[in-house]
């Protein structure tokens, strides 16, 4: 394939020498003589273990060089990875200058060419940086529309630095972010030989799963540091800890958890991270991400509320009680708490949830259920179907597989929120997700 890369920086140079020494001819562009004299001298830009290699027997095999003209590059290649820096601002924002300029200078080159061409951005932006800057400046100085005239996509990099050249070859997923069939098909192939799953989407969400796996990366050294810190206070060695906490590949290191949705409850996960934050700040241990769970924990509940008060309907039936489906457990259960803020603020609730239903009867939770809740458990009803037809918000609180027949059947006229996932689509206008 012939490929244009624009921006020789890190992601930039990288793609080059990966590319070229799979046998695709690359025209690598960049504002930056120096640069392109030391592409075309077979040189790295960059220091990264193994890539002045590739980059010199790219340059030897005519498959590599280096040009400071951008319409050059556009007629003789089929496909430009733009590459750009997207550097912060000092308010914390993306500076897109560089994008928007390489857009405009794409535009202007598409303009001229007879044949379709394909834009792909490789930079890291924000969701909706693809549609709302990229594609109408090609557009603009293009006179051209995308997907029709010309291709776009968005293709996210996973490498790390000092490891570039093995992640390239060897990436964990391949993310293709397609605004047109035509462009995702183009990418595809270019990636066929690659040993990764390779992953479809809409631009939007490849996107956004950069930032998120970026994100998440962050997240887990910041949690590991504030582990290690307390383990230390406590005379533990974090490491030790950690490292068998990695080695849980069902629970800790799996999807189980991973999904967005309600908050959490139930007799551990609450009364232990209220415990252990306790315990380090007794030992004067900074510990702000772990301090930081329990208070996004509760604001998860109160953005349900605030859905549920946003659609202006005071009848609701609430379907599930308990923190999880298949348990009769009330302990720290979100959903009790949601109840209970309903009722406070003067809602018409009807609940059902078979499981609490049986307990409030004949199981061990019945004292619990009868004096500590009493003002919740008197509105639970045994019949699913009076609490649907009797509702006009229904919310699906947990993973209890009867309520998935909601779905199916829902009446006209009812708005549903789900809290769990239940819905195979993003919200519509009579269903809604909490987080989708």
């Amino acid at each position: 394939m012939r490929i244009s890369v624009f921006g020789l920086g890190y992601v930039g140079a990288v793609c080059v020498g990966a590319l070229a020494s799979r046998g695709h001819k690359m025209i690598g562009v960049d504002v930056s003589t120096a640069k392109i004299d030391l592409i075309n001298r077979g040189l790295s830009p960059i220091v990264e273990p193994g890539l002045g290699e590739l980059l010199k027997g790219g340059v030897k095999d005519g498959l590599i060089y280096g040009t400071l003209d951008v319409a050059e590059a556009i007629e003789n290649t089929d496909l430009s990875m733009i590459c750009v820096g997207t550097p912060s601002k000092r308010n914390g924002d993306l500076d897109l200058s560089y994008m928007e300029v390489v857009c405009e200078e794409i535009g202007l080159a598409i303009a001229k060419k007879k044949s379709r061409h394909t834009v792909v951005v490789r930079s890291t932006v924000l969701p909706g940086t693809v549609t709302k800057v990229v594609q109408p400046i090609i557009e603009k100085f293009s006179g051209k529309k995308a997907g029709a005239d010309f291709g776009l996509a968005i293709n996210p990099e996973f490498l790390r630095e000092s490891t570039a050249i093995d992640d390239y070859n060897f990436p964990p997923i391949t993310v293709i972010g397609e605004y047109d069939e035509a462009s995702g098909d183009l990418l595809a192939q270019l990636y066929g030989d690659l040993p990764a799953k390779i992953i479809r989407k809409p631009i939007s969400v490849a996107e956004m799963i950069k930032y998120t796996c970026n994100v998440w990366h962050a997240t887990k050294v910041t949690f590991a540091n504030e582990i290690g810190s307390l383990a230390k206070a406590l005379g533990v060695d974090g490491r030790d800890v950690m490292d068998v906490v990695c080695q849980d590949e069902k629970l800790n290191i799996s999807k189980y958890y991973m999904k967005p949705g309600f908050a959490f409850g139930g007799s551990c996960l609450p009364k232990d991270v209220r415990a252990l934050t306790y315990r380090a700040n007794q030992l004067d241990v900074k510990h702000p991400m772990l301090a930081a769970i329990m208070n996004s924990n509760d604001h998860q509940v109160e953005r349900s509320y605030d859905i549920i008060d946003s659609y202006g309907k005071k009848k609701i039936g609430l379907l599930g009680l308990s923190f999880k489906a298949g348990t009769d457990d009330l302990r720290e259960s979100p959903l009790v708490t949601l109840a209970e803020m309903l009722i406070g603020r003067g809602f018409d609730l009807k609940i059902f949830d078979r499981n609490v239903e049986y307990a409030r009867i004949h199981g061990a939770n019945k004292d619990y259920i009868n004096n500590h809740i009493p003002h919740v458990s008197r509105l639970l009803t045994s019949d699913i179907h009076q609490v649907v037809d009797s509702s006009d918000v229904i919310v699906l609180g947990n993973k209890d597989e009867l309520f998935e027949s909601v779905l199916e059947n829902l009446p006209e006229g009812k708005k549903v929120l789900d809290l769990v996932g239940f819905m195979k689509t993003a919200s519509t206008e009579s269903l809604e997700g909490i987080c989708w």
